[in-house]
């Protein structure tokens, strides 16, 4: 789905009711803006931890190092493709 969604110059968009309905966002809450090569991603934040939750089993059934360091530089690395 494509929306078109304006912003303020004080830099406040709105999303649709339908839309934050759709989010589990209907009373209000938060949203992870990621910055990628793309574009712009929002997630909310369930959508953050469990793209979070999968990220870290993947690397750890990697058998790769599983210390924060080395998640981190793995994460880093999964925002650069």
């Amino acid at each position: 789905m494509k929306i078109q969604v304006n912003i303020t110059p004080q830099g406040r968009m709105s999303l649709p009711a339908d839309v934050r309905k759709r989010l589990g966002l209907a009373d209000g809450g938060a949203v992870f803006l990621e910055e990628t090569a793309d574009g712009v991603v929002l997630r909310t934040a369930a959508q953050a931890v469990a793209r979070a939750q999968a990220i870290a089993k993947r690397f750890a059934e990697g058998g790769g190092d599983v210390s924060v360091e080395g998640f981190l530089a793995h994460r880093k690395k999964d925002g650069d493709e």
